[in-house]
């Protein structure tokens, strides 16, 4: 049963994370006050996520991250933003942070961000006899419109990293939100050309292992059902990368992709590319938007 850790000096919205994360009934939402009670929760008993508030007294949200990505990095931490946070958001991005959720977005977002964040967190380890053995691993795939591959996707590729003991557990993390958040436009914008709007809705069913009926309606559609999702992934001791196409139509890249980090922060679309270009060193789109290369130039092994 994964453990949940709700951080928030207010108890109001306290309470109110823990109600949207109990929908889940395999989950135990435990809660803290403050950074510093959530500490000493978390030094007696792991949880598998923290979800912290950024203001708080005593020890805030940043430096929770901060705390957390040093001393326990296997643990993963969301936090939650206020409308005028985001430069502070890209900071704990960057310093640990798997992910972030605006306040204003919490009942539509804070489930699926947990879900997707305990979707890409583990994975098993191999017979370390052999890492020193492997160089470079490299995976091509070519995918349907199946939305059930992706998380397969994203493990097979994380294993790979494991076994070549290539990065923190951090970075494994946070590579494999990319990709999930890279898949999922490919899949949805890309070959299905889903609207927009519903867009929130199908990711939080996805994310609850249910189905989508204008997923599967397209998926058996002309010009929908013939395109596939080409994925490429290639890891050496010191950079990953990772290249993911899709068949659809593609879309004006100048309009759409934003010129800094910064920009479209607090949109459901734009919160997806922010991460892919947080966790990322180079992120680059093809002239017709249809393929994505994402680069990990520095990759740092998990310390012994």
């Amino acid at each position: 049963m994964p453990i949940i850790l709700v951080v928030d000096d207010s108890d109001v919205d306290r309470l109110l994370m823990k109600g949207l994360l109990s929908t889940d009934v395999d989950w135990l939402v435990s809660q803290a006050k403050n950074g510093v009670e959530a500490v000493d929760m978390v030094t007696y008993a792991l949880p598998d996520v923290v979800v912290t508030d950024l203001h708080m007294p005593e020890m805030d949200g940043l430096q929770l991250v901060s705390h957390m990505a040093e001393s326990f990095p296997e643990v993963p931490v969301i936090l939650v933003t206020g409308e005028d946070d985001s430069e502070i958001a890209l900071k704990a991005l960057r310093h640990g942070a798997a992910s972030f959720v605006p306040k204003q977005q919490l009942a539509e977002s804070l489930l699926e961000t947990v879900e997707q964040v305990l979707a890409v967190r583990d994975a098993d380890h191999y017979d370390e006899r052999v890492v020193q053995l492997t160089t470079n691993t490299r995976y091509r795939f070519v995918l349907d419109n199946d939305p059930t591959l992706i998380s397969p996707i994203i493990d097979r590729i994380q294993q790979g990293m494991i076994a070549m003991q290539l990065c923190s557990a951090t970075q494994r993390m946070h590579i494999g939100i990319a990709l999930e958040e890279a898949l999922l436009n490919a899949m949805l914008h890309g070959n299905l050309e889903v609207p927009s709007n519903k867009l929130l809705e199908i990711r939080n069913l996805l994310h609850e292992g249910k189905t989508s009926a204008i997923v599967e309606e397209r998926r058996s559609e002309q010009p929908y059902a013939d395109r596939k999702i080409h994925v490429a992934a290639d890891f050496n001791r010191s950079r990953a990368q990772l290249v993911v196409g899709d068949g659809g139509s593609g879309f004006d890249v100048e309009s759409v992709w934003p010129q800094s980090a910064d920009d479209r922060i607090n949109e459901e679309s734009g919160r997806g590319l922010l991460l892919i270009r947080t966790f990322m060193d180079e992120v680059l789109f093809n002239e017709t938007g249809s393929e994505l290369r994402m680069t990990l130039k520095e990759l740092r092994p998990q310390a012994s």
